[in-house]
């Protein structure tokens, strides 16, 4: 099974912020993101959300998500 990706608003959801401030940390280097072959948008790695919830002390999230797999 291949990588677990999300979208912009999905990661804004989980982390709890807003898709602009995702946008600029991506500009910024703090949070950079995945961009999708096709349409360019910005996509994010599970396990690097997870990652990042860690640095911040949030932990894994504890609700289950409902990821939408894309495949390469």
């Amino acid at each position: 099974m291949g990588k677990k990706y999300l979208t912009i608003k999905q990661t804004a959801r989980i982390i709890g912020v807003t898709e602009l401030t995702l946008r600029n940390w991506d500009r910024a280097k703090k949070f950079t993101a995945i961009r999708h072959p096709i349409n360019n948008y910005r996509m994010y790695e599970l396990a690097q959300i997870e990652t990042f919830m860690q640095k911040l002390g949030f932990g894994k999230p504890s609700k289950k998500l409902v990821i939408k797999v894309l495949e390469d």
